[in-house]
């Protein structure tokens, strides 16, 4: 795989080129800025820039006051090649904070989909309903210990709106759900988002974050995507990179928060 080249597509498919992450949303670009407006209670940020030193503060108020305006606090998702150098600094002296720093992994469908099998006793099922999520977020609060309405939220939605670029599981030891993940397929791209892999703690090290990959690559694959992209945590990167997944960039959320719409 060409790293710089692969690099240059997720820029230019996933990024400069994003769609809309719900039926309410939408993307705009303004300047040398793509920006995502989310539905009511969707995701607002900044997807892409291409700035230079001389027009970057300028670029950063224009978005504050944009969605200061709409009185959403939003996100500048800043990638570890984005200009100018320092980004991440001016965007600190405007008020935005840096949550933890994560790294873009990127690794081929076809040579993740091979045999791996799960422990005897283990299933891996579909997520196609309203019962399935609820199994699902149950599998995700014993992975990460936090509340899962948000996830529960997502699924309806997605399973409502565009469930044939969705692809959900969760894995049941009998009735018992211990895992799930997730993958968003964007369409007009080679790439396939892996999301949300997580397995409760008394699980763990049994092969079954492997095998939810390549059950997972095995559709990507199948339906003709080329490329898996995660965006991976300190804890999910050796793991990735164990599987032949190559770190490319890194990426960290700039949050800004308190912005009020004017009357």
């Amino acid at each position: 795989m060409d790293n710089a080249a692969v690099l240059a597509q997720y820029d230019r498919d996933m990024r400069e080129g994003a769609l809309p992450e719900s039926p309410g949303a939408r993307v705009e670009r303004v300047g040398r800025v793509v920006r995502h407006v989310g539905s009511e209670d969707g995701w607002n940020g900044v997807v892409w820039s291409d700035l230079s030193a001389a027009d970057a503060d300028a670029a950063i108020a224009e978005q504050v006051a944009y969605f200061g305006g709409l009185g959403r606090d939003f996100e500048w998702k800043l990638y570890g090649h984005d200009r100018p150098a320092g980004l991440g600094d001016r965007l600190v002296e405007a008020g935005f904070v840096p949550e933890p720093e994560e790294t873009l992994m990127i690794g081929e469908s076809g040579e993740q989909a091979g045999d791996a099998e799960l422990p005897e006793g283990l299933r891996i099922v579909p997520v196609t309903d309203m019962a399935g999520v609820g199994l699902m977020a149950e599998a995700n609060e014993k992975a990460f210990g936090k509340d899962s309405a948000w996830l529960r939220d997502l699924m309806r939605d997605r399973l409502a709106t565009d469930p044939d670029n969705l692809v959900a599981l969760v894995v049941l030891a009998g009735d018992e759900p211990v895992s799930s993940a997730r993958m968003e397929l964007i369409p007009g791209t080679g790439f396939a988002g892996l999301w949300g892999g997580g397995t409760a703690e008394a699980w763990r090290g049994r092969g079954i974050y492997r095998a939810l990959v390549a059950h997972r690559a095995r559709i990507a694959a199948d339906r003709g995507y080329r490329y898996l992209q995660v965006d991976a945590s300190d804890q999910s990167r050796p793991i990735l990179q164990r599987l032949g997944f190559a770190p490319l960039t890194t990426t960290t959320p700039y949050v800004r928060v308190g912005l009020h719409r004017v009357v």
